[in-house]
């Protein structure tokens, strides 16, 4: 069951929710509009007549593989005799009903029927309500219907990310390699490329040189991690010149943590999220 919904409908609230697909309305708060101090007594009434039951009996037929016809016929019979009684749980009880559902507790708690059921019923209680709770209905359930496509929307998004950072890992090897003595000792034109050497183990001129035919630079082909942790490398390359350290041991120092948060950002638990979404 998915999580309880209200509409308000005439100024009243009216609970709402989906189970195995199919939309449930609270008849006991429809029948406030009746009857707002004994709502239970107007479902009560509303089944004892033997159009009710007919129709009842009709929707299980067509939805029900279970429903009991002998224990219907039975109800059927008894309807609209003045002492006939017919309370939702009894009905539910003796012939394996799925379009009622009957909930205790004092919060929460009532008489619930499928859409088709909830409508008729409201249709008896007044014809001007059902008419204001089906448009009430409608607007909740196309709300609900842009919520899911912005959601489907935003999981496909992450998906193709997720692709590409799968790709990526295969393809260019994302945990960055550690540097020789010969690397750590050349002095780098820039502090950019400081951090390329650290995070991808070349220049920009050399990455240039490999990837002619690419356009762009070797950060424009970077993967989700490597961006965050290039993000990351810059900030803490500033702490360190700020601290005085030589670009030799800034480079050392930058080459470890790329490698570190590398590790770490490929196997924490939000990539694996984003796999699931796959």
């Amino acid at each position: 069951m998915t999580k309880k919904q209200k509409i308000k409908v005439e100024g009243i609230e009216i609970v709402t929710f989906t189970k195995n697909s199919s939309d449930y309305i609270s008849l006991t708060d429809i029948a406030r509009h009746k009857n707002p101090a004994f709502p239970a007594d107007v479902v009560k009434n509303w089944m004892r007549t033997r159009g009710t039951i007919d129709f009842l009996g009709l929707w299980e037929k067509l939805h029900n593989p279970v429903f009991k016809l002998v224990e219907f016929d039975q109800f059927k019979n008894e309807a609209g005799v003045n002492s006939f009684v017919l309370p939702p749980q009894k009905w539910i009880e003796k012939t394996c009903a799925i379009g009622l559902i009957s909930k205790s507790g004092r919060y929460g708690g009532g008489t619930f029927a499928h859409k088709d059921i909830a409508f008729e019923f409201a249709s008896w209680v007044s014809a001007e309500f059902k008419l204001y709770l089906l448009v009430e209905f409608q607007r909740l359930k196309q709300d609900e219907n842009s919520r899911l496509k912005l959601e489907w929307s935003f999981q496909r998004t992450l998906a193709k990310i997720n692709y590409r950072i799968h790709t990526d890992a295969i393809k260019e090897k994302l945990i960055p390699p550690e540097l020789t003595k010969n690397q750590i000792n050349m002095q780098y034109a820039s502090e950019a490329d400081l951090l390329n050497v650290a995070l991808f183990g070349i220049t920009a001129k050399i990455w240039r040189d490999q990837n002619k035919k690419s356009a762009g630079n070797i950060r424009d082909y970077s993967s989700l991690e490597q961006l965050v942790v290039l993000s990351n490398l810059e900030s803490i390359n500033a702490m360190l010149v700020r601290d005085g350290l030589s670009a030799k041991e800034r480079i050392q120092k930058l080459n470890s943590i790329a490698i570190i948060q590398m590790k770490s950002l490929l196997v924490s638990k939000e990539t694996k999220k984003l796999e699931s979404l796959k």
